[in-house]
């Protein structure tokens, strides 16, 4: 029985000093949820590996059409960190009290055409987006994407007959990638970072520049990770990281 007690007590004292012990002692892991629009997808997938990897945190991301994710936060969906496509949007979160100071423009963006690899159609200008037995599609006009379509599409004077209407811009990017449509407009972030479809640029002078917010919500439950996230998007490693997708940085 001593014998049997005494080898007891070393299993004891051997498992109290075990790694796993000691790691149980440790700071628990945090959790960190950010809605951002589906155009950021790729430069904030890259930038929350970074933040998870020297802050212990644990990023959960939100993808979708901006106007979607308005109407999430603005219902009560919980969050940390709200990244907008437009300001417009950022604007109604801030009207509604729900961020936790002032938002900031990280990025901006420009618009481009969207065509299959090799341009089988020969699409050039916007002009030729008004073709007839084009396939072309853009972003749902409550979209920025979509709504800066409408702007880019007007300078041009160009009149566009649109087989669909997709609510966040990726669709567009996905239905041309896939042959179900010949031409769409997108962000020029889009078709760098896509590499299943060829870009064709848009003058200046019929271009939209779209200006990207970011800030921390009022409601988060990790304002440590929230202000993290938010100052390493604006520090020279995200902005890096977004010129490299394609983003314009600030």
């Amino acid at each position: 029985m001593i014998k049997t007690a005494a080898t007891l007590g070393a299993m004891i004292l051997v498992a109290a000093c075990s790694p796993t012990a000691a790691t149980s002692t440790g700071p628990a892991r945090t959790t960190l949820t950010v809605f951002a629009a589906a155009s950021l997808q790729p430069a904030f997938d890259n930038i929350g590996q970074k933040l998870q990897g020297t802050n212990n945190i644990v990023m959960t991301f939100s993808y979708a059409g901006t106007q979607t994710l308005t109407t999430q936060l603005t219902q009560g969906a919980p969050g940390d960190v709200f990244a907008s496509a437009d300001v417009a949007h950022m604007a109604t979160i801030e009207s509604g009290g729900l961020i936790r100071g002032q938002s900031a423009v990280f990025a901006h963006n420009r618009l481009e055409i969207a065509v299959a690899n090799g341009n089988p159609k020969g699409i050039h200008t916007l002009a030729d987006l008004g073709r007839s037995g084009l396939v072309v599609v853009l972003a749902d006009p409550s979209v920025p994407a979509g709504k800066y379509a409408q702007q880019a599409l007007a300078k041009a004077k160009v009149t566009v007959h649109a087989a669909s209407l997709e609510q966040q811009v990726t669709g567009v990017l996905s239905k041309v990638a896939l042959g179900e449509a010949d031409a769409g407009i997108v962000y020029v972030s889009d078709i760098v970072t896509s590499g299943q479809v060829g870009g064709v640029a848009i003058p200046d002078a019929q271009n939209v520049i779209a200006d990207y917010p970011i800030a921390v919500l009022k409601g988060t439950q990790n304002l440590t990770g929230a202000t993290a996230f938010v100052d390493l998007v604006l520090s020279t490693e995200g902005q890096t990281i977004l010129r490299a997708a394609g983003f314009e940085g600030v």
